[in-house]
């Protein structure tokens, strides 16, 4: 693996497990200094963080609930305190509820968007108070921003399209400043939370024209390549990669 990355300075919120772990896993790989926010299980986030020092880089773990809007700007303080800098944020940390329109709990809305949306802006308002030009913001969207093809989705598919706005209108803010903001749009990848082997991913598969899940070093590697320097001429985009989920 190459060292393009080399001295960067990373924060990955929700970057313990699942495709925020490969992605931390992949960003240590290619030289960056990595943080990353855990919600509830320390021994998880440790074996990231052990994963990611065998690269020879310094890593560390920050317990931040991303529904908490505080714990979210100590997160981003904690990491330049540590790093020295901050010079690239990936937004991975989002939760899914899926329930019918009619039973769906307002507290859950309120909940999702607090964690998929609001979560977002305020560690991207946070970071770049501490970013020089060249400073990359990755945000892990969805496909389903683009395709819900099942009921109980709404609410989870707002959020993520709501992601495609943001990065659209802060690219114009960043810009000046020589910071880049993208979304990418992951399609159904292999997780704990979504195995490829599950009833759930069968039906989904279905839908796809590459018949497989995704894999969170597939997501990682487009995720490097937004923070390196060769996608300085990248913003405001959300780049799908989703095995042909929407096509």
């Amino acid at each position: 693996m190459n060292h393009r990355l080399a001295n960067k300075r990373a924060l990955v919120t929700g970057g313990s497990r699942g495709i925020g772990a490969a992605i931390v896993r992949r960003l240590a790989g290619e030289g960056a200094h990595v943080a990353l926010t855990y919600v509830s299980n320390p021994a998880k986030a440790d074996e990231t963080v052990q994963a990611a020092r065998a690269f020879g880089v310094k890593a560390l773990a920050v317990q931040a609930d991303s529904a908490d809007a505080a714990a979210v700007v100590a997160a981003v303080e904690k990491t330049v305190s540590e790093l020295g800098c901050i010079d690239i944020l990936v937004n991975s940390a989002g939760i899914a509820v899926i329930a019918p329109l009619d039973d769906y709990r307002l507290e859950d809305l309120d909940h999702t968007l607090a964690v998929n949306v609001r979560a977002v802006f305020v560690a991207t308002q946070a970071a770049v108070k501490h970013m020089q030009p060249g400073g990359r913001i990755i945000n892990i969207g969805s496909c389903n921003a683009e395709r819900m093809p099942f009921a109980g989705g709404g609410v989870y598919a707002m959020s993520k399209a709501a992601l495609v706005g943001l990065v659209k209108g802060l690219a114009r803010d960043l810009g000046p400043r020589g910071i880049t903001i993208n979304n990418v749009q992951p399609g159904p990848v292999d997780t704990d939370m979504n195995p490829a082997t599950s009833d759930f991913a069968k039906m989904l598969i279905q839908l796809m024209a590459l018949p497989r899940y995704g894999t969170g070093d597939e997501i990682a590697s487009l995720v490097a390549y937004l923070a390196s320097s060769e996608a300085g001429y990248v913003t405001g985009a959300s780049l799908t990669i989703d095995g042909g989920f929407t096509a």
